[in-house]
C-alpha cells in the first residue's frame, strides 16, 4: 500500500512531526538500571516455578512424551499438534489461514490451568527479555532515547524502536507496571500524559456522519446497551462489580471487533470467556444467567458443554447491529469500497491518500485510524511549539498510541495541563473545522521523582 500527502499540509504535518518527535527522542528518559537487574532476578525466578509445576503435571509429561522428549515450551507448532491432534481438544479460534488457533486469546479459552501457566510462563520471560532488557541495553549514561517513526507503520501510526516503546505493555496491569517502573522523570520533574479518548470512533462519527453512533459516542453508553442485548439483561449496574465485567465483555468482545470487522463467529467465543468472572446483582454466576435464558448448556459441575444457541443469539445481534442501530455507518462502508473499486485509493481528511492493495476492512479502517493519529501529531506539534515559544523547562518525550507524555517541572504543571487541554481539543478544532464533534482527552500524572508506573488520573481544567 502506497500512502501520499496530497496537499501541502499534509507533507508540513510529517514534516514537523518528525522535527518534534526527535526532539523528544533526544530529551529521552532516566532508566533505573538497578531495578530493572532486580526485577530480571525477580522475573527469572517465578517463570522458572512455572516452567518446572507445567513440566511435572500430567499434562507436561504427556506432551513431552507426544514430542519423543523433545519438548519446547515456546513452540506453538508443537503445542498445537498436541492440543488438537493428540489430546483431541477443540480449536475456539482459527488462524486466517483455517489452522485452529494457538495465540494467547485462544489458548486461553480453553481453560486448561497448565495452559494458564504457560502463558503467565511466557508473559513474565518477555518482560524480562524483550523490555528490561532493552532499556539497560540501550540507556547510556542513565537515559533511554527511543526513536519514533512515522513511515512504516501503513495505517499511518507511528513506530518506535531502541527500545520500542510501543509495544510496552498497557493492557495487563501487572506488566505495564513493572516495565513503567524503570522509567523516571529528569531530578526534580515529574511525568504528565495526556491520553485521547475513544478517537478512532469520533473519527469515525466524523466520517460517517451516523447520527446513532455520534449520539451514543457523546452521551450514550453503547457498551453497556450491547451487553444488555448481548447477554440478554433486563438492565445492567456499571457500578456492580460483577455485572460491570459483562459491560467490559461487551465493549472488548463484541463493539470493538464489530467495528474493526470481525463477525459474530470470533465475537462469541470472546463474549463467552467475560461470563467466566462475571455475575448479576443476585449472585448468579453469568454463565448460569445464559443457561437460564436457553442460550447455552451446562454440566452437572457448571462446565459448558454446548453454546450453538448463544452464537445464534450473537449471530441476530449483529445483523440488528448494522442494519439498525448503525444502519448510516454500514451504508458509509458500502460506499467506501465500491469508491475504492472504482479509484483505486482512498483520501482522508487529513490530506493524505491511501492507494494500492486493501481489503474492505483497511478501506473502512485506514480514513478513522489515519485521521486519529494525525490529530495526536498535530497536538504533539503544537506542544512542541509552546514549549520552545515559552522556554518551559518541562520537555515532550514520549508518543505511545493516542497518549503524549511529557516530562514537566514541577512549577510549570498547571502551564503543561492547560496548554495539552487547550490545545488538544479546542484549538484542534479551530484549526481543523471538519472535526464535528468534540475531541476529549484524559490526563495522569505521577508525583515528584517517582516513576512511569506510578501515575494517576486526575481531571483536566
Amino acid at each position: 500500500m502506497k500512502i501520499t500527502a496530497t496537499t501541502k499540509e499534509a507533507y508540513q504535518l510529517f514534516h514537523e512531526g518528525i522535527l518534534a518527535l526527535g526532539r523528544a527522542e533526544r530529551a529521552g528518559m532516566r532508566v533505573d538500571v538497578g531495578y530493572c537487574d532486580k526485577q530480571k532476578k525477580w522475573l527469572t525466578k517465578k517463570a522458572d516455578r512455572l516452567e518446572k509445576k507445567i513440566l511435572q503435571s500430567q499434562f507436561g509429561r504427556h506432551w513431552r512424551h507426544s514430542t519423543g522428549g523433545k519438548l519446547n515450551l515456546n513452540s506453538n507448532s508443537q503445542l498445537g499438534r498436541f492440543l488438537y491432534q493428540i489430546k483431541k481438544y477443540k480449536p475456539t479460534r482459527q488462524t486466517e489461514a483455517g489452522s485452529p488457533s494457538t495465540d494467547e486469546e485462544a489458548l486461553s479459552e480453553l481453560n486448561i490451568p497448565e495452559l494458564d501457566m504457560l502463558l503467565e510462563m511466557r508473559k513474565l520471560r518477555k518482560v524480562r527479555d524483550t523490555y528490561l532488557d532493552a532499556f539497560v541495553r540501550e540507556q547510556v549514561d542513565g537515559y533511554v532515547h527511543p526513536f519514533f517513526n512515522l513511515h512504516l507503520v501503513k495505517t499511518f501510526r507511528s513506530s518506535s524502536d531502541s527500545p520500542n516503546f510501543q509495544n510496552i505493555p498497557k493492557r495487563d496491569k501487572q506488566a505495564m507496571k513493572i516495565c513503567r517502573g524503570a522509567l523516571y522523570p529528569r531530578p526534580g520533574h515529574q511525568f504528565l500524559s495526556m491520553d485521547y479518548s475513544g478517537i478512532e470512533v469520533r473519527m469515525a462519527c466524523i466520517y460517517t456522519e451516523d447520527e446513532k453512533l455520534t449520539y451514543d459516542t457523546l452521551h450514550g453508553d453503547m457498551h453497556k446497551d450491547m451487553a444488555v442485548e448481548l447477554y440478554m439483561l433486563d438492565s445492567l449496574d456499571k457500578r456492580h462489580p460483577g455485572e460491570t465485567v459483562l459491560r467490559q465483555g461487551a465493549k472488548n468482545g463484541f463493539v470493538f471487533p464489530q467495528f474493526y470487522g470481525d463477525y459474530w463467529g470470533g465475537c462469541a467465543p470472546n463474549l463467552l470467556k467475560w461470563t467466566k468472572t462475571a455475575y448479576l446483582r443476585d449472585d448468579t454466576p453469568a454463565l448460569v444467567h445464559l443457561k437460564n435464558k436457553g442460550l447455552v448448556e451446562l454440566d452437572k459441575n457448571g462446565t459448558l458443554v454446548n453454546s450453538d444457541k448463544f452464537f445464534d443469539h450473537v449471530k441476530n445481534v449483529e445483523n440488528q447491529f448494522w442494519k439498525v442501530r448503525y444502519k448510516t455507518y454500514s451504508k458509509w462502508k458500502d460506499q467506501q469500497w465500491a469508491s475504492y473499486q472504482r479509484k483505486g485509493y482512498i483520501d482522508m481528511k487529513t490530506g493524505f491518500r491511501c492507494s494500492g492493495l486493501m481489503n474492505r476492512k483497511d478501506v473502512g479502517n485506514y480514513p478513522f485510524q489515519g485521521s486519529a493519529f494525525h490529530c495526536l501529531l498535530w497536538a504533539f506539534i503544537e506542544i512542541d511549539k509552546e514549549i520552545q515559544y515559552q522556554e518551559l523547562y518541562s520537555r515532550l518525550v514520549s508518543q505511545i498510541h493516542d497518549e503524549v507524555t511529557a516530562d514537566v517541572h514541577p512549577e510549570e504543571f498547571k502551564v503543561m495541563t492547560k496548554l495539552m487541554a487547550d490545545i488538544s481539543q479546542v484549538r484542534i478544532r479551530e484549526a481543523w473545522p471538519w472535526i464535528t464533534v468534540p475531541l476529549e482527552v484524559e490526563a495522569e500524572a505521577s508525583e515528584i521523582d517517582k516513576s512511569w508506573g506510578e501515575r494517576n488520573f486526575f481531571p483536566l481544567p
